[in-house]
């Protein structure tokens, strides 16, 4: 959620924490879900590792934060942003990056990001289908086959989403170069 902060912070540019939270409800939201106290949480994580930073004013009476990135918080975005995905929720990952793409300058450096999705996506679809074949060597009590069939489904549509996204950022990817 850092990054995706980060990046609305870059987009949008300075920002209230509620006037972000009303950018990600319009936009980020759509890929990735965080309610007000998760976002206040992670600027408190981004301003403790010097990645934004603030300004106090008083509007009507009220205090408010107005925050920015630093630019130690952009290196970390763009390092983010154009190295490899880790963790295991790849689709989020994924359209994360897609999400923030036009930040960078160049068609060849937006081609590689887009490379480094699809080949993690081809990775990790790889990793499915060999569990996919592990799991046509097991024997399942005929008591349990009606469950192990839609645990076989959920494999299945596991490896249907894996090959749209392939196929999806493949296309993108081939329209930057």
């Amino acid at each position: 959620m850092a990054n995706v902060i980060l990046g609305l912070l870059m987009l949008g540019g300075p920002q209230t924490l509620y006037l972000l939270n009303k950018h990600f409800e319009q936009g980020a939201s759509l890929i990735y879900r965080a309610s007000l106290g998760a976002l206040r949480g992670a600027l408190n994580g981004l301003l403790a590792r010097g990645e934004v930073e603030f300004e106090a004013t008083v509007e009507s009476g009220r205090k408010k934060k107005t925050y920015r990135p630093t630019a130690v918080g952009v290196e970390v975005f763009f390092e983010w942003l154009t190295g490899p995905i880790t963790g295991s929720n790849v689709e989020t990952a994924a359209l994360s990056k897609l999400f923030f793409l036009g930040l960078l300058d160049t068609p060849e450096v937006r081609r590689a990001v887009l490379s480094d999705i699809v080949q993690r996506l081809e990775q990790d679809r790889a990793e499915l289908s060999a569990l996919g074949a592990d799991l046509q060597e097991v024997s399942v009590p005929a008591e349990q086959a009606h469950v192990f069939g839609y645990q076989v489904a959920t494999l299945e549509y596991g490896l249907s989403a894996h090959q749209l996204g392939i196929d999806f950022f493949r296309r993108l990817r081939d329209v930057e170069g």
